[in-house]
């Protein structure tokens, strides 16, 4: 019974000897990257080597794990089922043979920090600017989203996800910085009026969506009457709007400073009390390598100082 029990064992790692172990960190990168160009540069191979490299795996997991969609290139469920394990597996590789950990003077990793594109706004800048002084030889990659999803870790290799704390999320998280809503109005409103009068008076600038942002409850809970005088897809666009043509909104504090930086902005206290709006960061619940997670915190407490 041992013999059956051992040969049992060993033919399972005798089976995983006639495969290339080698084609599991091209094939890694491709299915982060979603691209066969960028998987090449990432991990330095030539972009035929890599499509090659791709034609194997697919025969070994007889599956096409990429799929083109038109311009777009989207995962296979069964590529998406990968990324995970395989991500685990050669970080664990990587302990085993002992390889240095992440040492951002000479890393050339991809870091990839997924936000909302106002928090984009308020962190992209400082954020590049620091990973290109402590990190020279990195690439930052930042990806907007809207909410994310599980797929956000998985298919799209993030490594942190900046989520506003109004968003569940199932992992664990922490607050990168205390945000909250503010009123915003063009530079030439009369000086002596209050918040209160600039949201009655002003025509307001709001995102055009089926819901209103969570503020104008509370105003139609107090009573306050108000005109939308604009509607606007892009929020980013709302605070550049005010600036330039007059009018009032509802914003992130942060935004709005940041903005103010570029045109004239006055910025008010909302008048009523409301729920804090801060941003925090989920980790990767996938991601192995301490030595980055800990680098990255500090650079985004860093990024996020006012």
């Amino acid at each position: 019974m041992g013999d059956e029990s051992t040969g049992g064992t060993s033919s399972g790692l005798d089976r995983l000897a006639s495969v290339n172990l080698n084609l599991l960190v091209p094939l890694l990168a491709v299915l982060e990257e979603r691209s066969v160009t960028r998987a090449a540069e990432r991990v330095g191979l030539t972009q035929s080597a890599m499509s090659h490299a791709l034609a194997r795996m697919r025969r070994l997991f007889r599956d096409d794990l990429l799929v083109r969609e038109g311009n777009a290139v989207t995962l296979t469920p069964r590529a998406i089922e990968l990324i995970p394990p395989l991500r685990a597996t050669l970080q664990q590789a990587a302990g085993v043979v002992d390889f240095p950990t992440f040492d951002p003077a000479t890393d050339r990793r991809v870091i990839t920090v997924a936000m909302t594109s106002s928090t984009a706004f308020v962190l992209g800048g400082r954020l590049g600017r620091l990973v290109a002084e402590r990190a020279p030889n990195a690439t930052l990659r930042l990806r907007t989203i809207t909410v994310p999803t599980e797929s956000t870790f998985t298919e799209h290799g993030v490594d942190v996800v900046l989520i506003s704390e109004g968003f569940a999320s199932v992992h664990p998280r922490e607050r990168l910085y205390d945000d909250r809503i503010v009123v915003v109005a063009s530079a030439d409103t009369p000086p002596e009026a209050s918040a209160l009068d600039l949201l009655t008076t002003q025509p307001h600038v709001v995102v055009d969506t089926e819901r209103r942002v969570f503020p104008y409850s509370v105003l139609d809970e107090k009573g306050v009457g108000y005109r939308v005088g604009r509607l606007i897809s892009d929020f980013l666009l709302v605070p550049y709007l005010v600036g330039r043509a007059g009018g009032v909104a509802l914003l992130r504090y942060r935004v709005a400073a940041e903005m103010r930086t570029l045109l004239d902005l006055r910025i008010e206290e909302f008048p009523f009390a409301l729920p804090g709006l801060g941003i925090d960061m989920v980790w990767n619940p996938h991601l192995g390598d301490h030595h980055l997670m800990a680098w990255l915190r500090q650079l985004l407490f860093d990024a996020a100082r006012p």
